[in-house]
């Protein structure tokens, strides 16, 4: 709606995870680099986390972008689902024929051992990328530790990938977890931005949507938008589209802590769920 307005391409504050508004920071940019060196290094296991709207499906789907015909991959991201499900899903997404009627876990990985070696053969890499993984039960993260026994005398056939929230670590320290644990070790967590970032940010996203335009953005309305998001990408988008939006109705150009707070109001204070008590006592005074 606002786009043309301020003379920019398209709406550069979208909530949908978009490869090319990846902003590589230098924490995004180490947990890029953590992915594809576990890749090639093929270790087995490498686990992303970080709290929600950090960019972890963003890079994810930035990884995917620049892997090449040497390396299949296989991306779940439904992951409440049986260990059944899972094996199914990982045959259907590697594209492997299965005979009707023998659908059983025995013959998913029987035939999933079979494509991998193939595929080890021709000197390509799988891998397996599971989003959101912190929703997965104990079960189906043990029969994810047992893919990781298919493999060579020298390399593990299969590269997996865990992206989640803190709790996934927090799951994965459990006692019956401990095997699956201890085979993960390449790990990243994902922080938020810091307040310098946080602009960064967004001129980056505002030029790759070919702005800024006729946007400006006051030193008082970044500030501001690091206070209210705490540095977390997703929210970070919300607010500046609510803030492009409300600067659009009023036919102004300039976004500054006044709009800022019109744009908090208008979303709902609860939306940015601070934490911390007496944080939240300064955080309400600067919406007044």
């Amino acid at each position: 709606m606002y786009a043309t307005y301020f003379g920019l391409k398209e709406n550069p504050f979208s909530l949908s995870p978009e490869p090319r508004y990846l902003f590589l920071s230098e924490q995004h940019r180490d947990a890029l680099n953590c992915l594809i060196y576990g890749i090639k290094e093929k270790k087995g296991f490498i686990l992303i986390s970080g709290d929600i709207g950090t960019g972890k499906t963003t890079i994810c789907r930035s990884l995917i972008n620049l892997l090449d015909d040497s390396v299949e991959t296989a991306l779940i991201f439904n992951t409440a689902i049986s260990d059944l499900d899972l094996l199914e899903t990982v045959i259907g997404e590697y594209g492997i024929a299965i005979v009707s009627g023998s659908k059983t876990k025995k013959n998913y990985i029987d035939v999933l051992n079979d494509f991998l070696l193939r595929n080890f053969a021709a000197g390509k890499t799988a891998v397996l990328v599971i989003d959101e993984a912190q929703n997965l039960s104990y079960g189906v993260l043990e029969q994810i530790r047992m893919l990781s026994n298919l493999e060579t005398e020298t390399e593990k056939l299969i590269q997996i990938i865990l992206i989640g929230q803190p709790e996934l670590s927090n799951t994965l320290m459990l006692p019956a977890l401990r095997q699956l644990n201890e085979r993960i070790t390449v790990r990243y967590d994902l922080k938020p931005l810091s307040s310098p970032e946080v602009r960064e940010y967004i001129q980056h996203r505002l030029m790759v949507a070919q702005g800024p335009g006729s946007l400006q953005f006051t030193k008082g309305a970044f500030n501001l938008i690091y206070t209210f998001t705490e540095g977390i990408p997703r929210r970070i988008n919300a607010l500046c589209d609510r803030a492009l939006l409300i600067a659009y109705t009023k036919n102004i150009s300039k976004i500054d802590r006044k709009i800022i707070k019109l744009a908090v109001h208008d979303i709902g204070i609860n939306y940015f769920q601070k934490t911390m008590s007496s944080g939240r006592k300064i955080w309400s005074r600067l919406t007044t």
